[in-house]
Order: structure tokens, then sequence, then C-alpha cells
């Protein structure tokens, strides 16, 4: 079993998706007006809108009520992510600064426009670059 997605539910399709084009700098492939892909080297977020729901299974999906899944980058320089979105995300969805964790991940908590918490993290000690494959 390989996990293929982490798909979105929201009811603002076109302004969560324009959200994590910004986020990642990846541009969405859209299948339909209600479902789009963001894909990365090593997943894929999907978005769909709450017209989609009814297709797969009616009242199955609420959007903007996760508060128990974390969505994770793994960037380049969290530091430097920090201060680009400092320009495009509202302060107040920010939930922390940069802060190195004692896994060896220095990592920056936002919230996307619905209120999933996202992580950008980047690993900072051998033992965290090693998991990654990062020299």
């Amino acid at each position: 079993m390989n996990l293929a997605s982490i798909r979105l539910i929201t009811d603002d399709t076109v302004g969560l998706v324009a959200f994590y084009e910004g986020l990642t700098g990846v541009t969405a492939t859209w299948y339909t007006p209600d479902f789009a892909e963001l894909v990365t080297q090593r997943g894929t977020l999907a978005i769909g809108s709450t017209r989609t729901v009814g297709v797969f299974a009616p009242g199955s999906a609420e959007p903007a009520a996760n508060r128990t899944a974390i969505i994770e980058f793994l960037v380049d320089d969290v530091d430097a992510a920090h201060q680009r979105l400092l320009e495009v995300v509202p302060e107040n969805e920010f939930v922390n600064e940069p802060t190195t964790l004692p896994w060896g991940n220095r990592s920056l908590l936002l919230r996307d426009p619905d209120g999933t918490l996202i992580n950008l993290f980047t690993p900072v000690t051998d033992q965290a670059k090693a998991k990654f494959g990062i020299a």
C-alpha cells in the first residue's frame, strides 16, 4: 500500500488552490472546476470542492473542520520560507516562529485559509538529514 495523496475539501476551491500554489511554488493541475492537484516530488495535495463530497460519499467530509492532521512540507530553508511567506500570509495565520525541535527539524507552523495546520520544516541535524536523504 502506498499513500497517493492528501485531499482537502473546501467551500473555496479557487482560493485554497491559490494559497497552496503561493505556499509551495507548484502550479496546480485542474481536472474540473471543483478539483485540482498540486504534485510535488514526494506527494500530491488534492483540493476538492464541497460539491465533490456528494459524488463519493454524501455528508462524509466537512470543510474547515480539521483539528487533528498536519500537512508537512520539506523545504530547503525554513527561515527563508518564513521570510517569503510574511509577505503573503496574514500574520494571524502563523502559529509559531521557526523553531528547532528535539528530533532535529527546524519547523514553522501556520494555518491555511480553512484552518488546516501546515508544518514547513528543514532537517538540521545529521540524523534528521539522513532520514530524508539529505547530505
